[in-house]
């Protein structure tokens, strides 16, 4: 094999066959997590009215179904045009940016509600997260357009994949980096305010829940703005990508059943209807936040 290709060659063999690991692996997780959930989810689907943030919830958990089979089409069928696999790939990016926008949704609005729904934060967080959102997305269309394609010449190697410059790549997750440590400080901010006062169970949920997906999402942002430094490797680079989108995906929805759950067991009926119904379930709670 060696001295039939060469050496750069071989490594992007090497790359895919690793890449197609990953992404089984990723697949394989993420089936298993719905599986576990899915008693709670489908009595949560069942039971809750339909409402704006009930669609959001299914964007969210079902986008990331349409994520892993483009990527696993990405990664096991044999791709040679680089003008499919960059169609692939922008499909495949637009799945994940929508996946990401939902998930940091609900933490809009979780915050929205923390803040006893001041139309001021909510303006302020959506238009922040609309800019970041366009930015992001220009961004990584724009790094998929100019990148280069590498795919396998080793016969039974299949998939593709981009190679962007560092910039490309670590600039629109700077971006989330910054709109998350924005949210997790308006998050503090108020638990501050209110831990005197505060002596709801749900408030306590609220802000546990807002802390622990923030440093989840804080750390995956910092990871991915230093992957250019951490790994030589640009195949590495949309693993980083996919971890980031399923994880705060798995978290977001998680938690949303969670807290459904506990308002249910709590209150006995649907109090939080909709997010910006926490506020007022809040205050039924806490009667002074």
């Amino acid at each position: 094999m060696q001295m039939e290709y060469s050496a750069d060659e071989i490594e992007a063999a090497r790359n895919l066959q690793y890449l197609a690991y990953i992404c089984t692996s990723m697949a394989t997780f993420w089936i298993y997590d719905y599986v576990c959930s899915l008693h709670e989810e489908l009595k949560f689907l069942r039971q809750s009215r339909w409402t704006k943030v009930k669609v959001l919830y299914i964007v969210a958990r079902y986008i990331p179904f349409l994520f892993i089979i483009t990527d696993v089409y990405l990664n096991f069928s044999p791709i040679e045009n680089p003008k499919k696999c960059k169609i692939l790939v922008n499909i495949y990016s637009s799945f994940g940016i929508i996946s990401l926008t939902c998930s940091e949704c609900f933490f809009v609005l979780r915050t929205y509600a923390l803040w006893n729904s001041s139309r001021i934060v909510l303006v302020a967080m959506l238009s922040t997260l609309f800019a970041i959102i366009v930015t992001f997305t220009s961004i990584c269309l724009s790094a998929i357009a100019t990148s280069h394609v590498t795919t396998s010449v080793v016969p039974g190697i299949t998939g593709c994949y981009r190679s962007s410059t560092s910039v490309q790549f670590f600039m629109p997750f700077l971006l989330l980096f910054v709109f998350q440590l924005g949210l997790v400080t308006l998050t503090v901010i108020r638990a501050f305010q209110t831990w005197r006062t505060s002596n709801g169970g749900m408030h306590a949920v609220l802000v546990k829940h807002n802390i622990f997906y923030y440093a989840c999402g804080l750390f995956l942002s910092a990871v991915n703005v230093l992957a250019p430094v951490m790994f030589s490797t640009p195949s590495y680079y949309s693993l980083l990508e996919d971890l980031q989108a399923f994880i705060l995906a798995i978290l977001a929805t998680r938690m949303h059943l969670h807290l459904w759950h506990i308002d249910r067991h709590a209150y006995g009926s649907e109090v939080l209807v909709c997010m910006s119904d926490m506020s007022s379930a809040d205050r039924t709670a806490t009667t002074t936040v």
